[in-house]
């Protein structure tokens, strides 16, 4: 989500809750004959409003599970999620009076608390700046879901690409071994050289680095390890092909080189997604982990 104007009066309203906590903070901690504590009216006063504002950022999840449900905008859910979530940290500060807490409980919280701030914090930076740099890395960016999809296309299509340019370079063969069939040795000796006609070696080498190159980079999932994942070596291995046949296949070989750059650019794309969302493989587990152990703590706390 790209923090825009469109979050000025979100800032504006958590700012202002954020000083009014900081204020109303400063003389309870300042008065206070026994000093801060969690179960004071202030510091259960604090938790209520934290806890509530940690309520509301999980139910995005519930939100996004029933979309549904007309219970507003997806995207005020989204803003909502963004600062009331980050501003519940200073007030769970406020309430544990900026400590860790007394209790192994307590300080479990505090630790789960601070991997949700800091993985929410830096998915709120991905996801402001890494789309736009998808799209400036990734000009041929497709859907997400279907990658695979188009993947197993290119793979068909250079397979056939790849067939078509062993059934050419046959026939170049054939007739080249027709035609020398006709030429007298003065003839043969006249010819020029280079590469305008094929032989067996030629058929052989292309079916070669199909088989073990383009299709297994094609087909992979993890492409660094590959001579084609490098534009630069993928483009002087093609340019050693071309040049060992005729002309009229030089389109065909740059097809299939041109399908080798969209597989680079589709990993390219899955990588920064994979970066894009990974921070939620902490966020998510810790945030449930959170409301569970703080659930359980209340009713402690009250209890006790």
């Amino acid at each position: 989500m790209i923090i825009d104007r469109s979050h000025r009066g979100w800032f504006i309203g958590s700012a202002l809750l954020l000083v009014l906590g900081g204020l109303l903070y400063i003389p309870y901690a300042l008065l206070s004959v026994t000093g801060v504590s969690g179960g004071s009216t202030a510091g259960l006063a604090y938790a209520g409003v934290g806890s509530a504002m940690m309520v509301f950022a999980v139910l995005l999840g519930v939100r996004k599970r029933y979309r549904i449900w007309r219970l507003g905008r997806a995207t005020s859910w989204m803003r909502g999620h963004l600062w009331l979530g980050f501003l519940s940290f200073p007030f769970i500060l406020f309430h544990a009076g900026f400590q860790l807490g007394h209790g192994a409980l307590s300080r479990i919280l505090m630790v789960l608390f601070l991997v949700v701030f800091v993985s929410g914090i830096a998915g709120a930076v991905l996801q402001h700046f890494m789309p736009r740099a998808i799209t400036e890395r990734v000009p041929m960016e497709t859907v997400f879901d279907q990658i695979d999809h188009v993947v197993d296309q290119l793979v068909n299509e250079a397979t056939n690409l790849a067939s078509e340019i062993g059934r050419e370079v046959e026939l170049e063969i054939a007739r080249e071994t027709a035609a020398q069939q006709l030429l007298d040795a003065r003839a043969k000796t006249k010819r020029t050289g280079g590469a305008q006609v094929p032989d067996e070696r030629v058929s052989n080498q292309v079916a070669a680095f199909f088989q073990s190159e383009i299709k297994p980079y094609l087909k992979a999932r993890r492409t660094n390890k590959y001579l084609l994942d490098d534009r630069v070596r993928a483009s002087a291995a093609f340019q050693q092909l071309k040049v060992l046949v005729p002309p009229s296949l030089a389109g065909k070989f740059d097809d299939l080189e041109t399908i080798c750059e969209e597989k680079r650019e589709l990993e390219r794309q899955r990588r920064l997604h994979n970066i894009l969302h990974g921070w939620l493989l902490f966020h998510i587990p810790a945030s449930y982990a959170l409301i569970l152990l703080g659930a359980v703590h209340a009713v402690m706390a009250l209890r006790y």
